[in-house]
């Protein structure tokens, strides 16, 4: 797992916004307390889901108000489908989102 700080500023409410580590656009959400970072992209239609919204623990798409949970990504009932969910880890000096390190990656180091 490869480890990257979070450069933006989080709010003490609750938001849904869009975020850019690592070259990657990702969804960053702070709901009941807790944060989580999920792709951006509904796989549904190609919604942004950054300009969704939360409800009852679900990340809503906007444009087709299709639902997934901010726990383990999965659609809503009937949908078949998922969002990927990223590892986050805050320390002493902010929050950290992780990704998957390809093996490619591991072997030459690029």
């Amino acid at each position: 797992m490869k480890w990257h700080k979070i450069e933006t500023e989080i709010p003490d409410e609750e938001f849904v916004k869009q975020i850019n580590v690592d070259g990657k656009k990702l969804c960053l959400v702070k709901h009941q307390e807790k944060l989580f970072v999920v792709q951006n992209t509904c796989p549904h239609a190609g919604g942004i889901l950054s300009g969704g919204w939360c409800k009852n623990g679900n990340l809503i798409c906007p444009i087709h108000r299709w639902e997934y949970n901010l726990e383990n990504g999965r659609g809503g009932e009937g949908q078949g489908d998922y969002i990927d969910i990223y590892p986050i880890e805050t320390r002493s000096d902010g929050v950290y989102v992780g990704f998957k390190e390809s093996w490619i990656k591991k072997l030459f180091g690029k």
